[in-house]
């Protein structure tokens, strides 16, 4: 039978003489249209919706050579054969124990050709409550997120369908690549529908047990293994952690945290490593962090100084991942607070107080020397009693205003309009500042001002280059 259609409801169906069984499908393209009568066009539409069809895909043909042994002085000779454009049987719909993990490997590769092997994978399957196969992997994300979405090809009975998955799976998931497969997602239907579909919730409740199952494993089978990819997993776990709590509750036991030494504890592991040291007399556990080990390299050697531990937190995720810690162990009082943000006396309060060598006088002479140099909008001159070994001036930024800062900074608002809040503390114990004080030396008090901003990379261009020749005249 021959069915001939235009495009509208009318049609013709005849009977016709045909050789062979088989059914053939001719397409008449109109002049606009004549880009998909380009080899390398329809190639590329075969390639996107039919690479893993259950059924061969002939697509003209190809030649292929023979080999001819090295040395040979013979031509290699070449054959016509079917250029079958597809794999029927793709990794993700064997059993796992039919597979190797170069098998693994092979199948990543045929998805991502030429991109970096994956650190390890997660492979999906069960077919009740519902149906779903697939295989997760999970690539080496750095300090990366955004360039790393839609790596996940959703397919229908092998049926590519889309790379916009974030409806089916969690939003931390969509860092990971491979494919999901499943006949039980309704397709061509409305976000909400997709959103309030039970299936859709089971299938997500179960992609993100077997994620966090696997990491699990991992760190309690393989935990120096699992240490050594910490960099490139961190910022999805940590992911993983700010956004779906029922991932937080499984992450807490094998999530990790660095210290600027390049160690690595569990949570509780580094609760119960502060715990003699970092308690304040409030009973609050204090956790020190820092997200710039070089510009912040004082301020860790004061707090190693006086005993204290430091984290290294540099992540794009670890504002947010700060916050959510912090609220999982509120009854625990832990808090956090990056070293920068205060004197070490102030980080952790104890009970004892240090005294001033200056009287009240002196005292007040000091902070208007200093109220003179620092002319700055947002700076607020303190006077504290630290250390004599302590530097003579600190500039801190208050925990509360920069985590603001940041957080509104991640979500692309315009913070340059806004002032940058920071305290300029002067250690009124250090002999730099007597001897400022003893000879009314603004212009001394200016550079040991400039030299605190230096300390935390706030002198740019003009400044920078004025406070270096200022620097040269005091070494002549």
């Amino acid at each position: 039978m021959k069915w001939t259609c235009t495009g509208d409801p009318e049609y013709t169906l005849e009977a016709i003489e045909k050789e062979g069984r088989g059914t053939d499908i001719i397409l008449h393209i109109s002049e606009d249209s004549e880009e998909y009568l380009q080899k390398q066009r329809i190639g590329g539409l075969l390639e996107k919706y039919c690479k893993f069809l259950p059924v061969e895909i002939q697509f003209g043909t190809r030649t292929e050579y023979s080999e001819v042994p090295e040395g040979s002085e013979e031509e290699p000779v070449g054959t016509e054969v079917a250029n079958i454009i597809n794999n029927p049987k793709p990794a993700w719909k064997k059993q796992p124990n039919e597979l190797t993990d170069e098998d693994y490997l092979n199948f990543y590769n045929e998805l991502h050709p030429g991109s970096e092997p994956p650190l390890f994978w997660v492979h999906l399957n069960i077919d009740y409550p519902f149906n779903l196969t697939g295989i997760l992997y999970f690539p080496k994300l750095g300090n990366q997120m955004e360039m790393q979405r839609n790596k996940i090809h959703l397919y229908s009975n092998q049926v590519f369908v889309t790379d916009e998955v974030k409806e089916i799976v969690p939003e931390f998931l969509t860092l990971l690549h491979g494919i999901i497969d499943s006949p039980d997602i309704p397709l061509n239907v409305s976000r909400s529908y997709l959103q309030s579909d039970r299936n859709v919730k089971k299938i997500t409740e179960y992609i993100t047990k077997k994620v966090a199952d696997k990491l699990d494993d991992m760190f309690r089978k393989e935990r120096s293994k699992f240490e050594e990819k910490w960099e490139n997993i961190n910022v999805f776990v940590k992911y993983g952690y700010v956004t779906e709590e029922k991932f937080a509750a499984k992450a807490k036991k094998f999530v990790l945290l660095e210290n600027v030494e390049g160690l690595y504890y569990s949570i509780e592991d580094y609760k119960n490593e502060i715990k003699a040291t970092q308690t304040d007399k409030d009973g609050r556990l204090v956790v020190l962090y820092t997200n710039n080990k070089q510009e912040h390299d004082s301020y860790i050697a004061s707090a190693k100084e006086a005993g204290y531990d430091v984290l290294f937190m540099e992540t794009v995720i670890d504002v947010h991942f700060v916050q959510a810690l912090e609220r999982t162990f509120a009854d625990e009082k832990l808090t956090f607070v990056r070293v920068d943000s205060d004197t070490i006396d102030n980080l952790i309060p104890k009970d004892e107080q240090r005294e001033s060598v200056l009287s009240e006088d002196d005292q007040k002479q000091v902070e208007e020397i200093f109220t003179n140099c620092v002319n700055q909008a947002g700076a607020t001159v303190k006077l504290e009693a630290l250390s004599p070994n302590d530097l003579p001036i600190m500039i801190t930024r208050p925990e509360f205003m920069r985590r603001m800062r940041e957080a509104s900074q991640m979500q692309g608002m315009d913070m340059n309009s806004m002032p940058d809040y920071h305290n300029v503390v002067i250690n009124t114990n250090h002999e730099a500042i007597s001897m400022i004080l003893g000879n009314k030396d603004e212009d001394k008090a200016k550079y040991l001002y400039n030299l605190a901003r230096l300390h935390q990379g706030m002198l740019t261009g003009v400044e920078l280059t004025a406070f270096v020749k200022r620097a040269v005249d005091f070494i002549k």
